[in-house]
């Protein structure tokens, strides 16, 4: 038995008891310093209290969730999660971050972004979450500033690696940490960690903003953001779990799991779902035979050739 008391449970098996699991102790080096820990979640807590008073970029996903509630344990009034607020944010999805927040004792401020006044971002270029982070991470080192924090952190994790993220070199630039990442801990073992810390966000689906649903090189606007935000609500209303409505102008291509095929194509079904997303403003409603799966506007995106 691990005497750190690190144990686990596959995010398939959604909120059974944890099983034991053995752990190693584990170097983390601080300049000269180095110091062995035994989990993970004891090397995020020695990570996070490294950088003294912190700010937590939030969005409430998993991710961040989970971040923000490990710093606010180990920093206490050292940290404050911040969300941004912007039209490619889904009211529900700040409304339950918040809620989140009161939940767990963790104090959430909000802020306004401005990303849709960029040219750059609402161009929807490749690269257009670059602009996004870094419009956020503009308005927290300003904020760091005026408030003398010491530290912005950020929600990447070690299973991101190789993933096409423009965001992190925004991170890179504006030298904001990704402590997830740094003690290597994967999207797996945020969802196991989530589970034994009791946060509703363990078997939370991904949610990018609303943004990512626009095909690359089509404008952003907030009548596109408001469309989808409209119909992805109706689909998680009929009860479907992972979900994305690519907007194709008066095209609505949705991806569902592929396991929730027959339910969707079930006449009722199918026919109150494209009812509804006509009513919004969709000409055409269809149904993407691949399925959701993470990064589907990223497969349009030629990858760098490797020197």
């Amino acid at each position: 038995m691990c005497l750190a008391g690190c144990s686990g449970v596959s995010a398939k098996r959604r909120y059974n008891r944890p099983r034991q699991r053995p752990c190693a102790l584990t170097p983390l080096w601080f300049g000269d310093n180095i110091l062995f820990v035994a989990s993970k979640l004891d090397q995020l807590k020695v990570v996070l209290r490294s950088g003294g008073r912190t700010l937590v970029a939030y969005s409430g996903g998993a991710d961040s969730v989970l971040l923000a509630k490990v710093a606010h344990d180990a920093l206490g009034g050292d940290a404050l999660a911040v969300i941004a607020d912007s039209p490619s944010l889904p009211r529900r999805e700040l409304e339950e971050a918040l809620e989140i927040g009161k939940q767990f004792g963790f104090p959430v401020r909000v802020i306004k972004t401005n990303e849709m006044a960029d040219a750059n971002y609402t161009s929807n270029p490749s690269n257009r979450c670059y602009f996004c982070k870094g419009e956020l991470f503009e308005k927290l080192t300003e904020m760091a500033r005026r408030g003398r924090w010491q530290t912005i952190v950020y929600g990447e994790n070690a299973s991101d690696a190789g993933d096409f993220r423009p965001g992190a070199v925004a991170a890179r630039e504006y030298q904001v940490r990704a402590p997830l990442k740094e003690v290597g801990m994967t999207k797996e073992e945020i969802r196991e960690l989530s589970v034994e810390l009791g946060l509703p966000t363990a078997t939370k689906p991904q949610m990018a903003c609303l943004s990512s649903r626009i095909p690359y090189g089509e404008q952003v606007t907030d009548e596109a953001l408001q469309m989808i935000e409209a119909a992805e609500n109706i689909l998680r209303d009929a009860g479907f779990y992972e979900v994305r409505v690519r907007h194709h102008k008066n095209v609505a291509r949705i991806e569902v799991g592929a396991e929730e095929f027959s339910r969707f194509l079930e006449g009722e079904v199918r026919e109150s779902v494209t009812r509804a997303l006509k009513r919004i403003g969709y000409a055409y409603v269809t149904l993407d035979l691949q399925g959701y799966r993470r990064g589907s506007a990223n497969e349009v995106v030629a990858k760098p050739k490797e020197d």
